[in-house]
């Protein structure tokens, strides 16, 4: 089939790729041209997609990259991968109405289009259906098939990808249905049919609200044994002993990326919407990741106190700009608020991420260094957020002081855990 992925990022790449190598004719639309150029010639930018993959489907004519919307025409099926980003707490849905619009200039009778950004349940059916049907003059489930997969990617998870990870799927009625979960069957293992786009759009909701909020529980368990005086990490790794009723979530300096900041709020904002009431495990939920960067600075400035230092003027090496280990991703990464708030506090901060481009870095003030002897040994102190596999982290146990957020360095006189 001709298959349109619009978006060429975390989720949309990787799909389309993965589109290519089975078979289908695939054009990747990003309205980013720095982006389509850099595809174009072959490379990637998703530290999970190895450029051999994009040189590959490009040399076998499978794949081309684009950001001019007269390219899409033609398509069997297309995919909205853009992104939903919170504007002040409120979905901004302005990307998915946008890629709509462009998609129903060359929709035709027979086409299929399957929305799988993350957003409130409801959207496929109340917005793109509704201004599909009024770019194109066609009717949902009558003339065009239309359906929604939620994305389940997991950048940097060695195990789980998308291929071996089951796919959920949904359309309109059951012929779209159909269309939707051939397409999908035709690139994973698995597919799993739902009755509704509102229960596939709710699925994801309920997937990263399940682990924001048990991070929350684990972060604020942890501050708490802290003041106590109790191991919360030996308390944590006791309880995942038991073979059931339990599964294992850890402490952080808080919750980043695509997903955690921001899918769960999606669901809080439409319950607030629609039912005029307060998503409350959510809201709780918020309060305490979005703090952890602060309970970050309170104990580092703790630390520093018990040396007699002032964080003001003080030097401070970061260790770790992604918002997960093992990815190049920094959206809304709790690492770049402990940044700014140590720099607001007059601090010298510099930051070590082999992963994390220079443009993603949201602070001119912020200088990088490579993870060195000799950059540990000019660090007043040491502060571990992401503990990427690539990185020689037995050079921090020479510092000063190290607080770990992660709890990978050990016990040490100089090591502090979160």
């Amino acid at each position: 089939m001709r298959v349109v992925i619009a978006g060429q990022g975390y989720v949309g790449l990787p799909l389309a790729v993965r589109a290519a190598q089975v078979g289908h004719e695939v054009v990747g639309y990003d309205v980013d041209q720095g982006r389509v150029k850099r595809l174009a010639a072959g490379e990637s930018y998703v530290e999970d997609i190895p450029a051999a993959e994009v040189r590959a489907i490009l040399d076998a004519g499978r794949y081309r990259a684009t950001s001019e919307p007269r390219d899409l025409g033609g398509y069997d099926i297309a995919v909205i991968t853009v992104p939903t980003p919170l504007r002040e707490g409120v979905p901004d849905l302005s990307y998915i109405e946008e890629c709509a619009r462009t998609l129903a200039r060359y929709l035709r009778p027979g086409a299929c289009v399957v929305l799988e950004s993350t957003t409130y349940p409801g959207t496929t059916e109340e917005l793109v259906g509704p201004i599909l049907e009024e770019g194109s003059g066609l009717t949902a489930g009558r003339d065009f098939h239309l359906g929604y997969s939620p994305e389940r990617i997991d950048p940097g998870n060695p195990t789980w990808n998308l291929v071996n990870t089951p796919k959920v799927v949904s359309g309109v009625d059951a012929a779209s249905l159909a269309v939707v979960e051939g397409f999908y069957g035709s690139l994973v293992e698995r597919v799993v049919p739902v009755s509704s786009p509102k229960e596939a759009e709710l699925v994801k909701l309920i997937e990263n609200t399940f682990r924001h909020v048990n991070i929350a529980l684990v972060n604020e368990v942890a501050m708490f044994a802290h003041d106590l005086g109790i191991d919360v990490w030996e308390a944590i790794d006791a309880c995942s002993t038991k073979p059931f009723g339990f599964l294992r979530f850890t402490p952080g300096p808080g919750v980043g990326g695509h997903c955690l900041p921001i899918d769960p709020s999606y669901l809080s904002w439409r319950v607030q919407r629609a039912l005029g009431q307060s998503f409350r495990f959510v809201e709780l939920a918020n309060d305490v990741n979005n703090h952890m960067p602060d309970y970050v600075i309170r104990r580092l400035t703790a630390a520093f106190n018990t040396r007699r230092r002032s964080v003001n003027g003080s030097h401070v090496l970061l260790v770790g700009l992604a918002y997960k280990k093992n990815t190049g991703d920094a959206r809304e990464s709790p690492s770049t608020h402990v940044a700014r708030l140590l720099l607001n506090l007059g601090a010298e901060v510099t930051a070590a991420d082999p992963h994390v481009e220079q443009s993603q870095v949201v602070d001119a003030r912020l200088r990088r260094v490579e993870l060195t002897p000799e950059t540990v040994a000019a660090a007043d102190a040491v502060v571990l957020l992401v503990d990427h596999d690539d990185m020689d982290l037995e050079l921090l146990r020479t510092a000063d002081y190290v607080l770990d957020c992660r709890r990978v360095l050990g016990a040490g006189p100089n090591i502090e855990v979160l």
